[in-house]
């Protein structure tokens, strides 16, 4: 009985080992298919010339979805008849600044669906690949990221800091 209990345990111990292994494989996999050699920080809410451009380009672009002052839809958070969900505060009561800058760049440049790897994903919002250029897509991100009050824009930094850490670490 023994034997049959020592097993089991590194059975299980094996397989914790396995699945946290495939999920740090997990991990890498995606960071290594963001655009750029680093997951760390891309945009620049420093840079009065790339806030300027992405302001002009947000109000083009994202003002009539996600509102002129970042604020999203009021029902952002429950899905519409059709099943979609509104689109979303980019303030900081919403969930933007929560997104490493690699991860909103994909999601801007390529849409959801594929910058999260979710096929059966459907969202109104358009990927920009074809019109926005890179430099674009970063200044409109650039301009909101300088809305966002410093405590949010330092906590915002710190997770790039983090992942560009991990990327480096090879983890």
């Amino acid at each position: 009985m023994k034997k049959h209990s020592k097993g089991r345990r590194n059975l299980l111990i094996v397989a914790a080992g396995t699945a946290a292994m495939a999920s740090g494989l997990a991990t890498l996999l995606v960071l290594s298919r963001l655009p750029g050699s680093a997951a760390g920080a891309l945009l620049r809410p420093g840079d009065r010339s790339v806030v300027s451009l992405g302001n002009e380009i947000y109000a083009e672009h994202c003002a009539s979805c996600h509102g002129r002052s970042l604020e999203g839809h009021p029902t952002w958070q429950v899905r519409d008849a059709q099943g979609y969900l509104p689109a979303p505060p980019h303030d900081e009561t919403g969930h933007t600044w929560h997104h490493p800058d690699k991860l909103l760049f994909d999601i801007t440049k390529l849409g959801v669906a594929e910058a999260a790897k979710l096929e059966r994903y459907q969202t109104r919002m358009p990927a920009f690949e074809g019109i926005l250029t890179d430099e674009e897509i970063i200044a409109a991100l650039s301009f909101i990221k300088a809305q966002w009050p410093e405590r949010i824009r330092e906590r915002h930094d710190e997770m790039n800091r983090h992942l560009q850490k991990r990327q480096g670490a090879g983890e």
